[in-house]
């Protein structure tokens, strides 16, 4: 297990490269690569699934990485890590991939040992994940913040972005309510209006990793008309 098992999404028309890049990931511990050799093709399964981390090609034979990037934020929003790994090595490219919001721009070729690197540093920054970060109890369920998983019985799931960030701050104030708009405003700091729906949803799916019976929970609570609190 890495210190965080995420789903990623690749993105190249090269390959050669996407099962290089696919096994070198494998091999790392991430076993949930998915991958795409055009822009129709990321659409559609960004659509169908929810990814930690995109690595996004720049040069797609179908349209530009750049607008493919900004097609994915209106789908699943801004909190996506992206990386993008482009032959263009000019600044303008660079600055471009870093201005729409990309976390990090990698110019081919590039060592695969230091790609590596920079996705581990990328989630740890996103996820903020600590390898030393300890465990946590909710009820049966243990968590493990260093891998972002939750353990309850035989059963291991990988906690996803949102569902990390929104367990973690419920965590922290174990006991305490907190209300719809401090949970929101954690998971979309850029403007949480109108997320009240996808807050929901995140606690749904938390919900399942959690708790024995989801429907009927014993841990992760809503306290009607104020908000949720674990207990």
């Amino acid at each position: 297990m890495t210190q965080y098992e995420c789903r990623i999404l690749l993105v190249d028309d090269e390959s050669a490269l996407r099962d290089m890049l696919g096994n070198l990931l494998k091999r790392e511990g991430y076993q949930h690569v998915d991958m795409a050799a055009d822009c129709g093709s990321a659409i559609k399964l960004t659509r169908e699934n929810e990814y930690q981390l995109i690595l996004l090609d720049v040069m797609l034979p179908d349209g530009d990485g750049f607008v493919l990037f900004e097609q994915i934020k209106k789908i699943r929003g801004s909190g996506i890590p992206v990386i993008f790994l482009s032959a263009r090595d000019e600044d303008q490219a660079r600055l471009r991939g870093l201005g729409l919001g990309a976390d990090d721009y990698v110019t081919k070729p590039f060592l695969p040992e230091e790609l590596l690197l920079r996705i581990k540093a990328v989630l740890k920054r996103t996820y903020h994940i600590d390898e030393d970060a300890g465990t946590d109890r909710v009820g049966e369920a243990l968590i493990d913040w260093g891998a972002g998983t939750v353990s309850a019985g035989k059963e291991e799931y990988a906690l996803t972005a949102k569902e990390y960030a929104l367990l973690k701050k419920l965590c922290e104030n174990r006991g305490r309510i907190l209300s719809i708009n401090v949970l929101c405003d954690t998971l979309w700091p850029d403007g949480s209006y109108g997320y009240e729906n996808s807050l929901m949803v995140h606690i749904r799916h938390l919900r399942e990793k959690l708790e024995e019976n989801p429907s009927s929970p014993e841990h992760l609570l809503t306290v009607r008309g104020l908000g949720y609190k674990i207990v």
